[in-house]
């Protein structure tokens, strides 16, 4: 299964060294393997022995790449790489991958400005899996039932899904807080985890989350923003035209496995909306140098349209999310608001018929993201 940014990764290791991070289990080794399948070392730093040729730096230089994994549970890793690359350049090429945020993760040390590019691997869409032959109705029915990692997705059953995703984030969880020390307190994070999966799509309050889990309001938003540097969650904040207005406001949080979510069927249909527009907005910042963000509209009216993507600070999509109907009132109301360029859909998942009103096109979801999402024809 070639992923979408194999071919960007390829080329740019032959200048620099190559940052892809992910979720656990997205598929960042597979990917890594495949890339030069007949000559390559691979390093995990989770394995003694590993660790033990990583800091002899004992690995064949006649290699066509090194794959060094989960490098950044290194100390001071950014300065090490730094060292590597300074003295023996990309020959062989040098791929870093790991399941935490690499462009920040631990920031002390050297940089490595202007030393490498970094790529995000998302789990599978309707786009992607689209350009690898899947029909769109039947990719997105799946991504719904099981949720877009590879493993739950390809077996489709689900007795394998509910087993793999009983443990995926408790497992992910009790083994990267307890190697990173980044809390001390792992069950309470996992409670968090338990309360975010039941307010997909809502506003999220730091103060009654920290009522919830007996902590400080500073300590579940730090909470939220580890889970965020492990790829567990993303949020979603509201669209203001003063950036910092907008990131004081009440976020939304959705998860980057939509399987793991209660079933929900309008739950996972807005959360795997979410995980698509947010995944060709990365790809657009990791391959082309876009500044993306992804929103939602809220007024004083507590009117509200689900998302609003923003390229480079311009609004490109305002969309609504709906599981069935044809409402497209909320969309009408912000309409005067943006630009006409602004394309205003309502993705609706069980559609009777298309239809264009006043300017809005009410799509179905399944076909809408697998074509207009396509990152292999942006």
């Amino acid at each position: 299964m070639k992923r979408a940014i194999e071919d960007g990764i390829l080329k740019d290791l032959d200048t620099k060294i190559v940052l892809l991070s992910g979720p656990r289990q997205v598929g960042k080794t597979t990917l890594s393997r495949a890339l030069y399948p007949k000559s390559f070392e691979y390093l995990n730093f989770d394995y003694a022995e590993h660790r033990l040729l990583i800091r002899r730096q004992s690995w064949k230089r006649d290699a066509d790449l090194v794959v060094f994994d989960e490098l950044h549970k290194m100390p001071k890793w950014k300065r090490w790489v730094k060292g590597i690359y300074d003295v023996e350049g990309v020959r062989p090429r040098l791929l870093v991958t790991g399941s935490a945020r690499l462009d920040v993760f631990r920031k002390g040390g050297d940089s490595l400005a202007g030393r490498f590019f970094s790529y995000r691997l998302h789990p599978l869409d309707a786009a992607e899996l689209k350009d690898l032959g899947y029909k769109p109705e039947e990719a997105f029915r799946r991504i719904l039932d099981f949720g877009g990692f590879p493993e739950p997705f390809l077996k489709a059953s689900k007795l394998a899904s509910k087993r793999w995703h009983r443990t995926y984030i408790d497992r992910i969880l009790r083994q990267d807080l307890l190697d990173m020390a980044l809390v001390k307190d792992a069950r309470g994070i996992i409670t968090l985890v338990e309360l975010l999966k039941r307010s997909v799509g809502n506003l999220i309050s730091y103060d009654s989350l920290a009522r919830d889990l007996d902590v400080s309001p500073h300590t579940a938003k730090h909470w939220i923003e580890i889970l965020e540097s492990l790829y567990i969650i993303f949020t979603v904040t509201p669209y203001s035209k003063n950036i910092a207005r907008s990131l004081l406001k009440q976020p939304k949080v959705y998860f980057y496995d939509t399987g793991c979510l209660p079933e929900d069927k309008a739950v996972r249909f807005e959360n795997a909306v979410a995980c698509a527009l947010i995944k060709r907005l990365h790809y657009l910042e990791d391959t082309a140098g876009e500044r993306n963000t992804l929103h939602y509209l809220r007024d004083k009216n507590k009117k509200e349209v689900d998302f609003l993507t923003l390229r480079d600070g311009e609004p490109e999509f305002m969309l609504e999310a709906k599981s069935s109907g044809d409402d497209v009132s909320q969309l009408l109301y912000f309409s005067p608001n943006f630009p006409k360029k602004t394309v205003r859909v309502l993705l609706v998942n069980e559609l009777k018929r298309e239809q264009d009103v006043r300017g809005i096109q009410v799509r179905k979801a399944a076909d809408w993201l697998a074509t207009k999402l396509s990152i292999s024809r942006t």
